[in-house]
Protein backbone atom coordinates (compact mmCIF):
# COMPACT_ATOMS: atom_id res chain seq x y z
CA UNK A 1 0.00 0.00 0.00
CA UNK A 2 2.02 3.39 -1.08
CA UNK A 3 1.72 6.26 1.72
CA UNK A 4 0.29 9.77 0.76
CA UNK A 5 1.65 12.53 2.70
CA UNK A 6 0.44 16.15 2.62
CA UNK A 7 3.16 18.32 1.59
CA UNK A 8 3.83 21.09 4.22
CA UNK A 9 7.20 21.55 2.96
CA UNK A 10 8.20 25.00 1.50
CA UNK A 11 11.12 25.15 -1.52
CA UNK A 12 14.58 25.92 0.04
CA UNK A 13 15.36 29.04 -1.51
CA UNK A 14 12.56 30.88 -0.80
CA UNK A 15 13.75 34.20 -2.25
CA UNK A 16 16.24 34.66 -4.78
CA UNK A 17 16.74 33.82 -8.46
CA UNK A 18 18.88 31.35 -10.84
CA UNK A 19 21.61 32.47 -13.39
CA UNK A 20 23.59 30.30 -15.44
CA UNK A 21 27.36 30.39 -14.09
CA UNK A 22 29.44 30.64 -17.59
CA UNK A 23 32.87 29.97 -15.69
CA UNK A 24 31.75 26.93 -14.00
CA UNK A 25 29.16 26.22 -16.81
CA UNK A 26 26.36 25.08 -14.11
CA UNK A 27 23.38 26.75 -12.47
CA UNK A 28 23.81 29.06 -9.74
CA UNK A 29 21.06 30.26 -7.09
CA UNK A 30 21.43 33.58 -5.88
CA UNK A 31 19.73 33.59 -2.63
CA UNK A 32 18.67 36.97 -1.21
CA UNK A 33 17.66 35.77 2.37
CA UNK A 34 20.59 37.29 3.97
CA UNK A 35 19.39 40.67 2.36
CA UNK A 36 16.73 40.61 3.29
CA UNK A 37 16.76 39.08 7.17
CA UNK A 38 17.31 42.49 8.66
CA UNK A 39 14.22 43.87 6.70
CA UNK A 40 11.99 41.24 7.93
CA UNK A 41 12.23 41.79 11.79
CA UNK A 42 10.95 45.12 11.20
CA UNK A 43 7.88 43.93 8.92
CA UNK A 44 5.19 44.51 11.22
CA UNK A 45 1.75 46.34 12.07
CA UNK A 46 0.92 48.08 14.92
CA UNK A 47 -2.84 47.58 16.35
CA UNK A 48 -3.96 49.16 19.06
CA UNK A 49 -0.64 49.01 20.80
CA UNK A 50 -0.30 45.02 19.56
CA UNK A 51 2.61 44.28 16.97
CA UNK A 52 1.36 41.82 14.49
CA UNK A 53 3.99 40.12 11.98
CA UNK A 54 3.51 40.71 8.15
CA UNK A 55 5.78 38.60 7.21
CA UNK A 56 6.91 34.97 7.96
CA UNK A 57 9.95 32.88 7.19
CA UNK A 58 10.35 28.95 5.51
CA UNK A 59 10.55 27.33 9.06
CA UNK A 60 7.55 29.43 10.37
CA UNK A 61 5.74 28.61 6.69
CA UNK A 62 6.13 25.16 7.18
CA UNK A 63 5.08 24.91 11.00
CA UNK A 64 1.75 26.49 10.71
CA UNK A 65 1.00 24.53 7.65
CA UNK A 66 1.58 21.38 9.09
CA UNK A 67 0.28 22.25 13.31
CA UNK A 68 -2.16 25.44 12.42
CA UNK A 69 -3.88 25.30 8.72
CA UNK A 70 -7.32 24.37 9.16
CA UNK A 71 -7.73 20.58 8.22
CA UNK A 72 -9.00 19.18 4.61
CA UNK A 73 -11.53 17.19 6.46
CA UNK A 74 -13.37 20.27 7.20
CA UNK A 75 -16.32 22.24 5.68
CA UNK A 76 -14.90 23.92 2.23
CA UNK A 77 -11.43 23.52 2.98
CA UNK A 78 -10.57 24.20 -0.53
CA UNK A 79 -12.03 27.75 -0.59
CA UNK A 80 -11.13 30.87 2.55
CA UNK A 81 -12.98 31.17 5.49
CA UNK A 82 -13.11 33.35 8.56
CA UNK A 83 -11.25 30.40 9.92
CA UNK A 84 -8.50 30.39 7.68
CA UNK A 85 -7.97 34.16 8.39
CA UNK A 86 -8.56 33.58 12.44
CA UNK A 87 -5.69 30.92 12.13
CA UNK A 88 -3.35 33.20 10.46
CA UNK A 89 -3.81 36.59 12.51
CA UNK A 90 -3.49 34.57 15.72
CA UNK A 91 -0.17 32.79 14.10
CA UNK A 92 1.17 36.36 13.28
CA UNK A 93 -0.29 38.00 16.70
CA UNK A 94 1.94 38.33 19.51
CA UNK A 95 2.66 35.25 21.75
CA UNK A 96 1.66 36.50 24.71
CA UNK A 97 -1.62 37.62 22.79
CA UNK A 98 -2.94 34.71 22.10
CA UNK A 99 -4.42 33.00 25.61
CA UNK A 100 -6.69 30.10 26.37
CA UNK A 101 -9.76 32.61 27.27
CA UNK A 102 -9.29 34.36 23.91
CA UNK A 103 -9.15 31.05 21.79
CA UNK A 104 -12.31 29.73 23.43
CA UNK A 105 -14.53 33.35 22.81
CA UNK A 106 -12.96 33.37 19.56
CA UNK A 107 -14.66 29.89 19.37
CA UNK A 108 -18.32 30.77 19.86
CA UNK A 109 -21.00 31.50 17.11
CA UNK A 110 -21.74 34.96 18.23
CA UNK A 111 -18.06 36.22 17.97
CA UNK A 112 -17.98 34.59 14.49
CA UNK A 113 -21.66 36.15 13.41
CA UNK A 114 -20.03 39.94 14.39
CA UNK A 115 -16.65 39.26 12.58
CA UNK A 116 -18.87 38.21 9.82
CA UNK A 117 -21.27 41.38 10.14
CA UNK A 118 -18.43 43.39 10.86
CA UNK A 119 -16.57 42.18 7.32
CA UNK A 120 -19.99 43.07 5.44
CA UNK A 121 -20.23 46.47 6.65
CA UNK A 122 -16.30 47.38 6.59
CA UNK A 123 -16.57 46.38 2.92
CA UNK A 124 -20.13 48.12 2.11
CA UNK A 125 -18.33 51.27 4.09
CA UNK A 126 -15.19 51.50 1.79
CA UNK A 127 -17.38 51.51 -1.57
CA UNK A 128 -18.93 54.64 -0.21
CA UNK A 129 -15.70 55.95 0.62
CA UNK A 130 -14.89 55.75 -2.62
CA UNK A 131 -18.18 57.20 -4.34
CA UNK A 132 -17.59 60.20 -2.01
CA UNK A 133 -14.05 61.11 -3.12
CA UNK A 134 -15.13 60.41 -6.21
CA UNK A 135 -18.05 62.88 -5.73
CA UNK A 136 -15.16 65.17 -4.14
CA UNK A 137 -13.39 65.26 -7.51
CA UNK A 138 -16.26 65.70 -9.76
CA UNK A 139 -17.53 69.19 -7.62
CA UNK A 140 -14.15 70.74 -7.84
CA UNK A 141 -11.68 71.98 -10.46
CA UNK A 142 -12.45 73.88 -13.71
CA UNK A 143 -15.01 71.11 -14.70
CA UNK A 144 -16.88 70.97 -11.74
CA UNK A 145 -20.37 69.49 -11.72
CA UNK A 146 -23.42 71.45 -9.21
CA UNK A 147 -24.72 68.36 -7.12
CA UNK A 148 -28.32 67.63 -8.58
CA UNK A 149 -31.65 66.34 -6.21
CA UNK A 150 -30.97 63.00 -7.65
CA UNK A 151 -27.14 62.52 -6.50
CA UNK A 152 -28.64 64.14 -3.06
CA UNK A 153 -31.21 61.13 -3.05
CA UNK A 154 -28.56 58.47 -4.01
CA UNK A 155 -26.44 59.41 -1.08
CA UNK A 156 -29.37 59.67 1.56
CA UNK A 157 -29.85 56.07 0.08
CA UNK A 158 -26.22 55.23 0.56
CA UNK A 159 -26.55 56.02 4.50
CA UNK A 160 -29.72 54.18 5.31
CA UNK A 161 -27.46 50.93 3.32
CA UNK A 162 -24.59 51.76 6.17
CA UNK A 163 -27.11 52.17 8.93
CA UNK A 164 -28.79 48.79 8.29
CA UNK A 165 -25.17 47.24 8.02
CA UNK A 166 -24.72 49.21 11.59
CA UNK A 167 -27.67 47.43 13.09
CA UNK A 168 -26.72 43.82 12.29
CA UNK A 169 -23.62 44.92 14.14
CA UNK A 170 -25.30 46.43 16.98
CA UNK A 171 -27.20 42.74 17.28
CA UNK A 172 -24.18 40.70 17.86
CA UNK A 173 -22.10 43.00 19.88
CA UNK A 174 -25.05 43.84 22.06
CA UNK A 175 -25.40 39.66 22.93
CA UNK A 176 -21.74 39.70 23.88
CA UNK A 177 -22.42 43.07 26.07
CA UNK A 178 -25.57 40.91 27.46
CA UNK A 179 -23.82 37.57 28.02
CA UNK A 180 -26.90 35.88 25.99
CA UNK A 181 -26.72 32.42 24.20
CA UNK A 182 -23.28 31.21 24.66
CA UNK A 183 -21.75 34.33 25.69
CA UNK A 184 -22.32 33.99 29.48
CA UNK A 185 -19.06 32.41 30.69
CA UNK A 186 -17.90 35.86 28.70
CA UNK A 187 -20.08 38.09 31.42
CA UNK A 188 -18.20 40.59 32.04
CA UNK A 189 -20.03 40.88 36.02
CA UNK A 190 -19.64 38.83 38.67
CA UNK A 191 -22.48 36.65 39.34
CA UNK A 192 -25.34 38.10 42.43
CA UNK A 193 -22.07 41.05 43.74
CA UNK A 194 -22.36 42.32 39.86
CA UNK A 195 -18.98 43.33 40.38
CA UNK A 196 -17.41 44.70 37.18
CA UNK A 197 -14.18 43.16 36.02
CA UNK A 198 -12.63 46.51 34.92
CA UNK A 199 -8.71 46.14 34.40
CA UNK A 200 -9.39 42.46 32.87
CA UNK A 201 -12.20 43.61 30.37
CA UNK A 202 -10.51 46.49 29.85
CA UNK A 203 -7.36 44.25 28.33
CA UNK A 204 -9.29 41.73 26.96
CA UNK A 205 -11.78 44.14 24.67
CA UNK A 206 -8.32 45.83 23.16
CA UNK A 207 -6.96 42.57 22.41
CA UNK A 208 -10.32 41.48 20.81
CA UNK A 209 -10.55 44.70 18.41
CA UNK A 210 -7.41 44.45 17.49
CA UNK A 211 -7.96 40.54 16.66
CA UNK A 212 -11.04 42.39 14.86
CA UNK A 213 -8.83 44.92 13.02
CA UNK A 214 -6.31 42.82 11.38
CA UNK A 215 -9.21 39.95 10.07
CA UNK A 216 -11.47 42.42 8.42
CA UNK A 217 -7.87 44.02 7.37
CA UNK A 218 -7.04 40.76 5.79
CA UNK A 219 -10.50 40.29 4.36
CA UNK A 220 -10.22 43.28 2.40
CA UNK A 221 -6.81 41.97 0.88
CA UNK A 222 -5.05 44.44 2.94
CA UNK A 223 -6.01 47.65 1.29
CA UNK A 224 -6.89 50.73 3.35
CA UNK A 225 -5.47 49.92 6.82
CA UNK A 226 -5.91 53.39 8.49
CA UNK A 227 -9.29 53.75 7.16
CA UNK A 228 -10.34 50.27 8.15
CA UNK A 229 -8.71 50.60 12.28
CA UNK A 230 -10.26 53.92 12.83
CA UNK A 231 -13.79 53.01 11.58
CA UNK A 232 -13.58 49.86 13.42
CA UNK A 233 -12.16 51.62 16.67
CA UNK A 234 -15.34 54.31 16.06
CA UNK A 235 -17.85 52.36 16.31
CA UNK A 236 -16.97 49.88 18.84
CA UNK A 237 -15.33 52.98 21.43
CA UNK A 238 -16.81 56.33 19.68
CA UNK A 239 -14.62 58.81 18.82
CA UNK A 240 -13.47 60.05 22.56
CA UNK A 241 -11.39 57.21 22.53
CA UNK A 242 -9.67 56.80 19.60
CA UNK A 243 -5.89 56.58 19.74
CA UNK A 244 -4.91 58.06 16.17
CA UNK A 245 -5.20 62.08 16.39
CA UNK A 246 -4.62 62.11 13.23
CA UNK A 247 -7.58 61.34 10.65
CA UNK A 248 -6.65 59.05 7.40
CA UNK A 249 -9.39 60.75 5.59
CA UNK A 250 -10.83 64.26 6.56
CA UNK A 251 -14.71 63.99 5.87
CA UNK A 252 -16.74 67.05 5.93
CA UNK A 253 -19.97 67.59 8.11
CA UNK A 254 -22.06 66.43 5.40
CA UNK A 255 -20.18 63.65 4.67
CA UNK A 256 -19.72 62.43 7.98
CA UNK A 257 -23.42 62.47 8.60
CA UNK A 258 -23.76 60.58 5.21
CA UNK A 259 -21.45 57.68 6.73
CA UNK A 260 -21.75 58.17 10.20
CA UNK A 261 -25.93 58.10 10.42
CA UNK A 262 -28.45 60.38 11.72
CA UNK A 263 -28.61 59.05 14.96
CA UNK A 264 -24.50 59.06 15.88
CA UNK A 265 -24.80 61.58 18.62
CA UNK A 266 -21.27 62.96 20.15
CA UNK A 267 -21.74 63.17 24.01
CA UNK A 268 -19.60 63.89 27.28
CA UNK A 269 -17.51 61.25 27.42
CA UNK A 270 -19.07 60.13 30.52
CA UNK A 271 -22.15 59.26 29.31
CA UNK A 272 -20.86 58.76 25.75
CA UNK A 273 -22.01 54.98 23.81
CA UNK A 274 -20.37 53.80 21.27
CA UNK A 275 -22.29 54.11 17.72
CA UNK A 276 -23.40 50.62 17.89
CA UNK A 277 -25.15 50.88 20.86
CA UNK A 278 -26.56 54.50 19.25
CA UNK A 279 -28.32 52.43 16.30
CA UNK A 280 -30.45 50.37 18.83
CA UNK A 281 -31.60 52.93 20.97
CA UNK A 282 -33.49 54.65 18.07
CA UNK A 283 -34.30 51.93 15.32
CA UNK A 284 -36.87 53.32 13.12
CA UNK A 285 -40.07 50.98 12.34
CA UNK A 286 -39.59 49.52 8.98
CA UNK A 287 -36.10 48.73 9.97
CA UNK A 288 -37.12 46.71 12.91
CA UNK A 289 -37.27 43.02 10.93
CA UNK A 290 -33.52 43.62 10.56
CA UNK A 291 -33.15 42.65 13.90
CA UNK A 292 -34.39 39.45 13.38
CA UNK A 293 -32.41 38.30 10.10
CA UNK A 294 -30.95 34.87 10.28
CA UNK A 295 -33.31 34.08 13.59
CA UNK A 296 -36.50 34.20 12.12
CA UNK A 297 -37.36 33.68 8.50
CA UNK A 298 -38.17 37.45 6.91
CA UNK A 299 -42.01 37.27 5.28
CA UNK A 300 -42.55 40.49 3.45
CA UNK A 301 -42.30 42.62 0.24
CA UNK A 302 -39.27 44.87 1.35
CA UNK A 303 -36.72 43.80 -1.19
CA UNK A 304 -34.04 45.96 0.78
CA UNK A 305 -33.96 43.22 3.66
CA UNK A 306 -34.92 39.75 1.38
CA UNK A 307 -31.40 41.19 -0.07
CA UNK A 308 -29.80 41.60 3.31
CA UNK A 309 -31.30 38.67 4.80
CA UNK A 310 -29.88 36.57 1.68
CA UNK A 311 -26.77 38.35 1.98
CA UNK A 312 -26.10 37.40 5.43
CA UNK A 313 -27.75 33.88 5.73
CA UNK A 314 -25.31 32.43 2.50
CA UNK A 315 -22.40 30.99 3.52
CA UNK A 316 -19.07 32.81 2.86
CA UNK A 317 -18.53 29.63 0.58
CA UNK A 318 -21.18 29.92 -1.45
CA UNK A 319 -20.88 34.14 -2.11
CA UNK A 320 -19.60 33.63 -6.11
CA UNK A 321 -23.66 31.69 -6.30
CA UNK A 322 -25.40 35.13 -5.61
CA UNK A 323 -23.15 37.62 -7.34
CA UNK A 324 -21.95 39.16 -4.20
CA UNK A 325 -18.12 39.92 -3.39
CA UNK A 326 -17.42 40.17 0.46
CA UNK A 327 -12.96 40.62 0.19
CA UNK A 328 -11.08 37.10 -0.07
CA UNK A 329 -14.35 35.37 1.40
CA UNK A 330 -15.09 32.45 -0.89
CA UNK A 331 -12.50 32.46 -3.08
CA UNK A 332 -10.12 29.42 -4.15
CA UNK A 333 -7.16 28.64 -1.84
CA UNK A 334 -5.27 27.96 -4.97
CA UNK A 335 -5.15 31.92 -6.05
CA UNK A 336 -3.48 32.80 -2.55
CA UNK A 337 -0.33 32.18 -0.59
CA UNK A 338 0.02 30.82 2.68
CA UNK A 339 -0.34 34.72 4.25
CA UNK A 340 -3.73 34.91 1.91
CA UNK A 341 -2.01 37.53 -0.52
CA UNK A 342 -3.43 36.97 -3.83
CA UNK A 343 -1.11 35.11 -6.43
CA UNK A 344 -1.23 36.67 -9.57
CA UNK A 345 0.34 33.97 -11.20
CA UNK A 346 -2.72 31.39 -10.74
CA UNK A 347 -4.87 34.08 -10.82
CA UNK A 348 -3.33 34.55 -15.09
CA UNK A 349 -3.94 30.72 -15.72
CA UNK A 350 -7.32 31.24 -14.77
CA UNK A 351 -8.03 32.93 -17.50
CA UNK A 352 -10.77 35.60 -15.76
CA UNK A 353 -12.49 37.96 -18.56
CA UNK A 354 -14.90 40.50 -17.95
CA UNK A 355 -17.89 37.82 -18.61
CA UNK A 356 -16.10 35.22 -16.70
CA UNK A 357 -15.50 36.43 -13.29
CA UNK A 358 -17.00 34.63 -10.51
CA UNK A 359 -14.57 36.24 -7.75
CA UNK A 360 -14.86 39.61 -9.07
CA UNK A 361 -11.40 39.69 -8.68
CA UNK A 362 -10.77 41.75 -12.40
CA UNK A 363 -13.83 43.22 -12.09
CA UNK A 364 -13.76 45.01 -9.20
CA UNK A 365 -16.94 45.28 -7.02
CA UNK A 366 -18.98 48.55 -7.28
CA UNK A 367 -21.38 50.19 -5.83
CA UNK A 368 -25.25 49.66 -8.01
CA UNK A 369 -27.30 52.66 -7.91
CA UNK A 370 -30.56 52.35 -6.28
CA UNK A 371 -33.68 53.06 -7.23
CA UNK A 372 -34.65 57.03 -6.19
CA UNK A 373 -37.63 56.60 -4.17
CA UNK A 374 -36.18 52.89 -2.98
CA UNK A 375 -37.29 54.36 0.82
CA UNK A 376 -40.62 55.85 0.17
CA UNK A 377 -41.21 52.20 -1.54
CA UNK A 378 -39.62 50.69 1.40
CA UNK A 379 -42.21 52.73 3.73
CA UNK A 380 -44.95 50.97 2.12
CA UNK A 381 -43.72 47.57 2.54
CA UNK A 382 -45.97 45.01 4.48
CA UNK A 383 -44.21 42.61 6.95
CA UNK A 384 -45.99 39.82 7.92
CA UNK A 385 -46.15 37.64 11.60
CA UNK A 386 -42.51 35.72 11.04
CA UNK A 387 -43.27 32.44 12.03
CA UNK A 388 -40.58 30.20 10.62
CA UNK A 389 -37.58 30.01 13.04
CA UNK A 390 -34.12 29.54 11.22
CA UNK A 391 -30.96 27.67 12.69
CA UNK A 392 -27.56 29.20 11.69
CA UNK A 393 -25.15 26.21 10.15
CA UNK A 394 -22.18 25.76 12.98
CA UNK A 395 -18.54 26.95 12.02
CA UNK A 396 -16.23 24.17 12.54
CA UNK A 397 -15.25 25.27 16.14
CA UNK A 398 -11.70 24.33 17.63
CA UNK A 399 -11.44 20.93 19.23
CA UNK A 400 -9.60 21.80 23.17
CA UNK A 401 -6.69 19.35 21.64
CA UNK A 402 -6.21 22.79 19.13
CA UNK A 403 -6.95 25.04 21.96
CA UNK A 404 -4.19 23.28 23.66
CA UNK A 405 -1.90 23.64 21.19
CA UNK A 406 -2.42 27.42 19.89
CA UNK A 407 -1.75 27.76 23.95
CA UNK A 408 1.30 26.25 23.53
CA UNK A 409 2.47 27.79 20.33
CA UNK A 410 5.52 29.25 21.44
CA UNK A 411 6.63 26.43 23.17
CA UNK A 412 6.29 24.61 19.82
CA UNK A 413 8.01 26.86 17.36
CA UNK A 414 11.19 26.44 19.75
CA UNK A 415 10.93 22.44 19.67
CA UNK A 416 11.09 23.06 15.61
CA UNK A 417 13.65 25.49 15.89
CA UNK A 418 15.76 23.66 17.76
CA UNK A 419 14.99 20.33 16.98
CA UNK A 420 14.99 21.13 12.85
CA UNK A 421 12.09 18.64 12.04
CA UNK A 422 11.11 20.43 9.63
CA UNK A 423 13.84 20.94 7.04
CA UNK A 424 13.93 20.61 3.50
CA UNK A 425 12.48 18.21 0.94
CA UNK A 426 15.66 16.61 0.64
CA UNK A 427 15.27 15.34 4.49
CA UNK A 428 11.92 14.49 3.35
CA UNK A 429 12.98 12.17 0.84
CA UNK A 430 15.52 10.38 3.23
CA UNK A 431 12.69 9.49 5.61
CA UNK A 432 10.30 8.11 2.98
CA UNK A 433 12.91 5.92 1.73
CA UNK A 434 13.75 5.24 5.05
CA UNK A 435 10.35 4.05 6.12
CA UNK A 436 9.26 0.31 5.64
CA UNK A 437 6.07 0.56 7.15
CA UNK A 438 2.76 0.21 5.40
CA UNK A 439 0.60 3.07 6.58
CA UNK A 440 -2.78 2.55 7.60
CA UNK A 441 -4.96 -1.11 7.03
CA UNK A 442 -7.30 -1.14 4.94
CA UNK A 443 -10.11 -1.42 7.94
CA UNK A 444 -8.65 2.13 9.39
CA UNK A 445 -9.23 3.83 5.79
CA UNK A 446 -12.50 2.52 5.43
CA UNK A 447 -13.18 3.48 9.20
CA UNK A 448 -12.43 7.49 8.24
CA UNK A 449 -13.68 7.25 4.95
CA UNK A 450 -16.90 6.73 6.28
CA UNK A 451 -16.81 9.19 9.40
CA UNK A 452 -15.53 12.19 7.10
CA UNK A 453 -18.75 11.33 4.36
CA UNK A 454 -21.32 11.31 7.59
CA UNK A 455 -19.64 14.47 8.39
CA UNK A 456 -19.57 16.57 5.10
CA UNK A 457 -22.88 14.88 3.21
CA UNK A 458 -26.16 16.43 4.54
CA UNK A 459 -28.92 14.52 5.73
Amino acid sequence: MIRVHKDYFVPKYGNGRWFWNAEKERLEFDSREEAVKVAEKMEFTITNGYKFATSINQLEESVFRQEFQRSDNTYDADVILIEDIRNLVLFLAPRDMVTKELLQFLNCNTVNLLLKTTIMYIEYFLRVVEFILIRRDEICGENAKAESEESTKIKRIFSAHLTQHRLLMAREYSKIILGLNDMKNFYHLIPIVNVSLTRKDQKFHEIFLAFCIQVVWIAMHRRCYDLIEAEVNRVFRSEHFKLKRIEPIKFTKAEARLLYGKNYRRHNYRVQNSPLIQELNDVEYHNLPILWLGERKYRGTDLRLMQLEMEFLVQSSQLSLIGVSRGILGHPKTLYNTLLTLNWEMVRKQRLTQTYDPYQIKRQPYLELPHLDEEKIRMLSKTYVMDCVLKMVDVDKLTPEMIKKWTKIKRIMNYFQTKGVVTDVLMKCKKEIQDNSYGQSVQEILKNFIARKIKLRKN
